[in-house]
């Protein structure tokens, strides 16, 4: 039990780290700049800009309809730490709020040197959001709307992402100046390129390749919680002549933790291998 509990906490305590770093990026650089940013968190600081809401608030709301459609959709096992993600920025965002209010903290606020608050912007929200998602959560938002339409329809995340985020600054035009805006995407470049890094790279995905003597119960345990495909492939030990499987999957990068954790709990001497993918071309990944 003791070492369930650290297991979990060496999970989310990096969530709560990184929706911190994030936070603290949206409310120090981006919103006393009048930068922008994607997703559902874009819509709060648009709606910030046009209505005076605070962004706490508004995030956890727009996020609180998502969370249930992606929990229907996709099932409790993805969505626990979208969950923690979700309720961790809320609180972090309410937090920075109320120091900012009280005087604790004084954001970063330039009227010349735009360019030096989106470099910083970038660091700290691609910081935040490559911790959450190395750690295998997410914020919530578009994530959510992306991985339903990947998983229903066979489009590609990346494309997805995109295109919403793309249509929430497109509308941010109405609020902020078309520098404010181009400083934005500075801003998202070097964020994506920081998430990449945390990641550990620029490769698309991860291949496992898993010796062990319970290739069904963990093909089963990947397919049902993690919705990816298995292979099984015939194997025979050279030495000890045995017969076994050798369970072969890719996965996202911010899966891999979570695949670990599936295939120790099943087989703690499992010989795994896991290697770099430069590209993936099919379902659940990019498609040509």
């Amino acid at each position: 039990m003791l070492r369930l509990i650290i297991q979990q906490l060496r999970i989310i305590l990096p969530i709560l780290l990184g929706t911190a770093i994030y936070a603290f990026g949206l409310q120090y650089f981006v919103i006393p700049n009048g930068l922008m940013e994607g997703g559902v968190t874009g819509i709060g600081v648009l709606l910030n800009y046009a209505a005076g809401w605070r962004l706490s608030i508004t995030t956890l709301v727009l996020n609180i309809p998502l969370f249930f459609l992606g929990l229907k959709a996709l099932g409790r096992g993805q969505m626990i730490y979208t969950l923690i993600g979700i309720i961790s920025l809320s609180l972090f965002l309410g937090l920075m709020e109320n120091f900012i209010e009280l005087g604790w903290i004084v954001p970063f606020k330039t009227d010349t040197d735009y360019i030096l608050a989106a470099l910083y912007a970038g660091v700290t929200l691609g910081a935040g959001l490559g911790i959450v998602f190395r750690f295998g959560g997410t914020t919530g938002g578009v994530d959510i709307i992306a991985r339903i339409l990947s998983k229903w329809r066979g489009m590609s995340m990346g494309q997805i992402i995109l295109a919403l985020d793309a249509v929430i600054i497109g509308i941010s035009l109405l609020y902020i100046s078309k520098e404010q805006v181009l400083y934005t995407l500075v801003t998202v470049f070097i964020a994506s390129k920081l998430i990449d890094f945390i990641q550990d790279g620029a490769y698309a995905a991860k291949a496992f390749s898993i010796i062990t003597d319970h290739s069904e119960k963990i093909a089963q345990r990947v397919t049902l919680e993690m919705d990816r495909g298995v292979t099984l492939m015939p194997a025979k030990g050279a030495f000890s002549g045995q017969q076994k499987e050798i369970v072969y999957c890719v996965v996202q990068r911010h899966e891999v933790r979570r695949l670990k954790s599936i295939i120790r709990s099943e087989d703690p001497r499992a010989f795994i291998i896991i290697t770099e993918v430069h590209d993936v071309l099919g379902e659940g990944f990019k498609e040509e």
